[in-house]
């Protein structure tokens, strides 16, 4: 039994080894390039550089309108995640509280829909109204994060919620609040693990996410997110390998930030929004 369970400890540290190397791996080898010259990188691609060499993030600094890049990537997620934050548990409160009326419920369950629908699906007809209503702008596009972050807000607020006991809210209506007082200062608090879970998910999403960037704002320089302008580098240096991992570590690094800084709320919020209603 013993040499059972010392078994199955060796292949899980190999298996997490095994992870590790292949999280690690590809960071390594973009971090390294970023230091080096066209030239040295094409003679070794895997090795250490031979010397710091920050040309690549003085050029990717000074030219390219790179800086607006960043401020259209960091606005769009600032102002997406504050809509999130204002939206998503005030919809699941209202829906929680009044679960047991069929309109609150039929909108319940028509927003968890959402997270089985595969966003191919709805990719051409999102494009398409976006298109009608002049939505092709980055307030378009936070306007459909806001949207498309109810389903998975809604399914970890609603059930969470209604495990509250009711007592509580009772209490606050009895010293004198009204509906939203009750919402702001008893239950909004109750959810901050749950909140910061969805923050730090929404926040890595709307930083990294491609597809509806391009569907929506690549019809002008102007509008164009980090993903963006890295998609559209190789038209601009086609073989200049160096550049294009300095902009994409310098877009990874941020949002690795607010990664490390939320990931230990991620499980207990994940955790708290699995309780049985």
């Amino acid at each position: 039994m013993k040499k059972e369970a010392l078994g199955w400890r060796i292949a899980r540290d190999v298996l997490i080894l095994l992870g590790f190397f292949m999280i690690l791996a590809p960071m390594y080898l973009v971090v390294v390039n970023t230091f080096k010259s066209l030239d040295e990188a094409g003679k070794n691609f895997f090795s250490l550089p031979q010397s710091l060499d920050f040309s690549n993030y003085v050029e990717l600094f000074t030219k390219n309108n790179y800086w607006v890049y960043v401020r259209n990537s960091a606005m769009i997620s600032i102002v997406g995640i504050v809509l999130v934050v204002l939206v998503n548990p005030a919809v699941s409160y209202a829906i929680s509280r009044n679960f047991k009326r069929a309109y609150y419920k039929t909108v319940y369950y028509l927003i968890i829909m959402g997270l089985f629908v595969p966003f191919q699906v709805i990719m051409l007809p999102l494009t398409k109204i976006m298109t009608e209503m002049n939505l092709l702008s980055p307030f378009g596009l936070i306007i459909l994060y806001t949207a498309l972050s109810l389903s998975k807000g809604v399914f970890m607020f609603v059930n969470y919620i209604r495990s509250l006991p009711l007592e509580i809210e009772e209490a606050a209506r009895i010293d004198g609040c009204n509906t939203f007082q009750v919402y702001n200062r008893v239950v909004l608090p109750l959810l901050g693990p749950m909140l910061a879970t969805l923050v730090v998910m929404d926040a890595l999403w709307f930083w990294n996410d491609f597809m509806l960037p391009l569907l929506l704002l690549n019809k002008s320089r102007e509008y164009w997110t980090l993903p963006l302008f890295q998609y559209n580098f190789k038209t601009e240096y086609s073989f200049n390998y160096t550049m294009a991992f300095t902009a994409y570590f310098m877009s990874m690094f941020p949002i690795i930030a607010v990664y490390c800084f939320g990931q230990k709320y991620i499980i207990s919020g994940l955790t708290a929004g699995a309780v049985k209603s």
